[in-house]
C-alpha cells in the first residue's frame, strides 16, 4: 500500500484557525483540512509547509513549533501527517486549489466535516488551547 508524507499548518490568528475545504475535483471533495501538502523527496516538513502554503494560499508563513504527528490508513492509502503551528508573516489569502477557506473558532473545529486524519490533531489543538485560557 502506498504511503505519502504530508505536512500541514495550524495557522492561528486572534483565537481562530485557518481551515481550507477541498475542491469538487479533489479526493474527499467538500471536506475540511488544515492547509499543507505532500513532502517532496529530501524536503524537510517545515520547508514543505512554507512552499505548499505559498503555492495554495499565496501567503508566507513562519513555522513556529511542532504540533503532532499522525499516521492514518484510508484503506487504499496511508497518510503520515506532520503538523506544525504557524503564523502568517506576509501576503493576502487567495485560494488556488481549494474551493473555500475559513477562520474557525478553535472551540468549533469539530463542527466541521474534517478529513479523518485531522481529527486527532484537532483534539490536541483544542486541549492545548484550553490549557492556555
Amino acid at each position: 500500500m502506498k504511503t505519502i508524507q504530508v505536512a500541514a499548518g495550524i495557522i492561528i490568528h486572534d483565537d481562530k484557525i485557518l481551515i481550507t475545504r477541498r475542491a469538487p475535483k479533489e479526493n474527499f471533495a467538500g471536506r475540511w483540512e488544515f492547509p499543507g501538502g505532500k513532502i517532496e523527496p529530501n524536503e524537510m516538513p517545515e520547508d514543505c509547509l512554507v512552499r505548499e502554503i505559498k503555492e495554495e494560499l499565496n501567503i508566507d508563513v513562519l513555522v513556529d513549533r511542532f504540533c503532532a504527528e499522525i499516521t492514518y490508513d484510508y484503506g487504499n492509502l496511508i497518510v503520515h501527517l506532520m503538523t506544525y503551528y504557524c503564523r502568517i508573516i506576509g501576503g493576502e489569502i487567495h485560494i488556488s486549489v481549494h474551493d473555500a477557506y475559513k477562520w474557525a473558532d478553535v472551540k468549533d473545529l469539530l463542527k466541521y466535516d474534517f478529513l479523518p486524519a485531522d481529527v486527532p490533531i484537532i483534539k490536541k489543538v483544542m486541549e492545548e488551547y484550553a490549557g492556555k485560557n
